[in-house]
């Protein structure tokens, strides 16, 4: 597997490490990345963590926009200068530094979730809560999908 699926919680240590959920782990190795990269989501109080793909995908974003333009600018701010390299132990794990533990509300227990490429680390109770948003949002996009065309993704419009 070269995806990072499922969704795990582990419990921080007094030192502020967890374990990487050893599926992940493997995931990692494969890519070839020395480390975690970690950066903050756009739109939650989480983290997207990876490695070289997580990194080219960030690169690919960024392509989108005229070198030194204000969007440039911001986006690689956020995903470049807000991200951090943690380094992976001989045990799997990682100490999450006080910048990740409170953009993400982290005390005690770490939620991982597998986004294929790239997979998020989360405080427990904040992911349940957008797990619940999301599904209901899903449920109500799903009864606007075109028949036929779900794969493609078309929409009805309100009142069609």
């Amino acid at each position: 597997m070269d995806e990072f699926v499922s969704t795990f919680t582990n419990r921080l240590d007094a030192k502020g490490r967890v374990s990487i959920p050893a599926p992940f782990r493997a995931v990692l190795a494969v890519d070839g990345f020395d480390g975690l990269y970690c950066c903050p989501t756009l739109d939650q109080r989480a983290f997207d963590a990876g490695g070289n793909r997580l990194r080219e995908r960030i690169r690919a974003s960024l392509a989108n926009f005229e070198p030194f333009s204000e969007d440039h600018e911001l986006l690689s701010t956020t995903l470049i200068g807000d991200s951090e390299i943690l380094k992976i132990d001989q045990d799997g794990r990682v100490v999450l530094t006080e910048t990740i533990r409170a953009h993400a509300g982290i005390t005690d227990r770490v939620t991982f979730v597998g986004q294929a490429y790239k997979f998020q680390i989360w405080e427990p109770e904040r992911f349940a809560a957008y797990r619940e948003e999301a599904k209901n949002r899903l449920r109500d996009l799903r009864k606007r999908l075109v028949p036929g065309h779900r794969a493609a993704g078309a929409v009805r419009e309100a009142g069609e």
